[in-house]
């Protein structure tokens, strides 16, 4: 079924959405003082959606997108399956930017930030120590 098949670069009208709300929260980020370190940093273990760092803190930030709050909206999506794979990913991450962690990484947190049709919506600092992980 070769037709099923999306041409390289092509972008589904939901990923184009997913890219616009990821970017409202890098200029949200920005506008706040943090700078952005990388974005979309991929492992097999998950995706990092936006590294910044907001004076000495790594901040790993989660873009939760959802238009329904039927199932408990964009930050309820965050589960402790979710939360797993980001710790797993940001672990890389500080692997390959600060080395083994007898070396001392900087202070991380992990936080949310959250999207509906209408832009960005709640900032969540800290998400992860706020819902007792």
């Amino acid at each position: 079924m070769s037709f099923l098949r999306r041409r390289p670069g092509v972008r589904t009208p939901k990923q184009r959405a997913g890219d616009a709300a990821e970017q409202a929260a890098c200029e949200r980020l920005l506008a706040s003082g943090c700078r952005i370190l990388a974005r979309n940093v991929r492992y097999r273990e998950g995706e990092l959606d936006i590294v910044a760092q907001e004076g000495a803190t790594v901040v790993f930030v989660e873009v939760r997108l959802r238009n329904d709050a039927r199932f408990g909206g964009a930050a309820a999506s965050v589960d402790r399956f979710k939360r797993r794979r980001l710790a797993r990913a940001a672990q890389h991450y500080l692997m390959g930017q600060f080395g083994d962690k007898s070396a001392g990484w900087p202070p991380c947190r992990f936080d949310v930030i959250t999207a509906d049709d209408r832009g960005v919506g709640e900032w969540i600092r800290d998400a992860f120590t706020e819902r007792g992980d």
